[in-house]
């Protein structure tokens, strides 16, 4: 049973954990283990059962390539906070950006005049 009025996305949680561990290529046991140690946080169902978003799958991906690559999970779990602080001030970026830009059309500068004295 599907619901027209409600879209899906990439955060909505709905895959169970076999699916989601299937899809990662991974063990479930390991997808548990990564929640504990918060890595991957997923939803949870009315009866506490872990529901995975598409996000979550990419996001399992992404740390089954850095332990391939040899970073163990406290590394990995330093990565993901540096790379959600770097997200996190790009956005902070774009919106001053957004805003300098606002006053700059309200208030267009001034042309430059370079004073030169005249006994050069």
């Amino acid at each position: 049973m599907s619901n027209p009025g409600k879209e899906l996305g990439d955060e909505t949680p709905v895959y169970v954990i076999s699916v989601a561990a299937e899809l990662a290529g991974m063990h479930p046991q390991t997808l548990r283990q990564y929640d504990r140690l918060g890595l991957v946080s997923p939803g949870r169902s009315s009866g506490r059962g872990r529901r995975y978003s598409l996000r979550d799958i990419v996001l399992l991906r992404a740390i089954a390539k850095l332990t391939n690559d040899g970073i163990n999970l406290a590394g990995i779990a330093r990565i993901m906070e540096l790379e959600a602080t770097v997200a996190r001030l790009d956005g902070e970026v774009a919106k001053l950006r957004e805003e300098v830009n606002a006053l700059l059309a309200e208030n267009p500068p001034k042309s430059l005049v370079i004073y030169r004295p005249e006994n050069q």
